[in-house]
């Protein structure tokens, strides 16, 4: 075969296209990447401003500390030795919670943060030190708190005062023991043996962003949040048992009891990680571009591929061969939607960026075949083409659950039609003899 023929040979140039496709995935992960820096940079900008407003919010509480004296055996003062402290749960904890939504804009990013109005009720019964191993001990009754665990103590905007079986007191920044948490507040509390319980009530005036999680501490733990945030997240590892979404934001009730978590109701020392079974809701962006542009990239080799068979198929029925070339220049345009749907998406909403970046690359496309297709009308097929596969993505997009089952069937329909068009095709002829 001559070298005139080798380089219109039709099975060659389809292995030289399907060379030029892969090459292509080299800057399609390189926009991966770049997408990935991006999204980096939103999140430290995010990081920046919940350290200035209040980070991601976890409250536990409250607890019952009562420190135990173990004399040392060493020493004959008993007053002298290792003091650790007995934890009591309440029987009943009733949490009530509004999360009042704002967003931050710093330069072109927007952070979600939110300020909770919290009132926490709770049921104490009398400590009882039976189970514990407390034997050897002497209980410090006179010595008793209430701890509450906040996570980040700077979102605290109001002064926290606790009401204990109706007394009022001021609390405390700081906790006796790191046992259970490592920040939060504490009061100290009187614990008299006449009595059969204790009620525990506070209110939190909490800045926040993104979460706010409680650890379900009492017996029978019961959560009501309400926002008027129509995107969220309920996360932890308990669901809401009920919940209404609506315009006006949402509602959610939870109610799980002590059996369901992994650690007691009593205990002495630490052990137990509260922060492990706590559950509540996160407030999402109605729509993460970051996410939505990786997405669309994954589809990078689907695209290039199927436009690239438009444009073989057009080769091989008009006789008329397309340069290596201008196929590397058509792959590239491709490429750079993807670089303007990402800078375009950062200032715009991303359905408007879709729009525009598939518009501009669909016209530049079309204009630049014009010139070597010799036909308006084959420009135009693939215009046509280009602007199906793009809607064909921005519903697959949207349908996130059948993404899969929608690129399976475009797929399928492409190939088909590829054999339909190309099946009297002889693929060790050349274009030239077909002239």
């Amino acid at each position: 075969m001559s070298k005139f023929d080798l380089r219109n040979s039709i099975g060659v140039r389809l292995i030289i296209i399907v060379f030029i496709t892969v090459l292509l995935l080299i800057p399609s992960f390189m926009i991966m990447v770049l997408i990935t820096e991006r999204q980096e940079r939103r999140n430290s900008v995010a990081d920046e401003v919940s350290r200035n407003w209040g980070a991601r919010q976890t409250v536990v509480g409250p607890v019952l500390d009562i420190p135990i004296n173990f004399p040392s055996a060493n020493s004959s003062d008993k007053s002298a030795g290792l003091v650790s402290y007995a934890h009591f749960l309440p029987e009943r904890l009733e949490i009530t919670g509004a999360m009042m939504p704002e967003i931050r804009n710093r330069g072109i990013y927007d952070v979600v943060v939110y300020n909770g109005d919290i009132e926490i009720k709770a049921i104490f019964n009398v400590p009882q030190f039976d189970g514990l191993a407390a034997d050897k001990g002497k209980a410090m009754l006179e010595n008793a708190v209430v701890t509450l665990g906040i996570s980040d103590m700077k979102g605290v905007k109001e002064r926290i005062q606790f009401q204990w079986n109706g007394e009022v007191k001021e609390a405390n920044p700081g906790l006796p023991s790191s046992d259970l948490f490592y920040s939060g507040v504490s009061v100290p509390v009187s614990i008299k043996e006449a009595d059969s319980e204790y009620s525990f009530v506070t209110r939190l005036n909490l800045n926040g962003s993104f979460e706010l999680l409680f650890s379900p501490i009492g017996k029978e733990t019961m959560l009501h949040l309400s926002s008027p945030w129509q995107n969220p997240s309920f996360t932890g590892i308990y669901l809401p048992d009920e919940r209404k979404l609506d315009d006006n934001g949402f509602q959610a009730d939870w109610r799980v009891l002590y059996i369901s978590r992994d650690f007691p109701q009593k205990w002495v020392g630490g052990g137990y990680d509260l922060n492990k079974s706590a559950f509540g809701v996160s407030l999402l962006q109605p729509v993460d571009q970051y996410q939505q542009t990786m997405r669309t990239v994954k589809y990078s080799i689907m695209f290039i591929a199927l436009t690239f068979l438009t444009f073989f198929v057009i080769e091989i029925r008009s006789l008329n061969p397309i340069h290596p070339i201008q196929y590397l220049l058509v792959g590239l345009a491709l490429l750079i939607f993807y670089s303007l749907l990402l800078s375009l998406s950062e200032y715009i909403s991303f359905g408007y960026a879709y729009l525009l970046a598939g518009a501009a690359i669909v016209i530049l496309i079309t204009a630049y075949s014009t010139s070597f297709l010799a036909d308006r009308r084959r420009a135009l097929i693939v215009a046509g083409v280009m602007a199906i596969l793009y809607g064909y993505l921005y519903i697959i997009l949207q349908l996130q659950d059948y993404a899969l089952l929608m690129g399976t069937i475009i797929l399928f329909v492409a190939l088909a039609l590829l054999m339909f068009l190309t099946r009297k095709i002889d693929w060790f002829g050349t274009l030239e003899q077909k002239r």
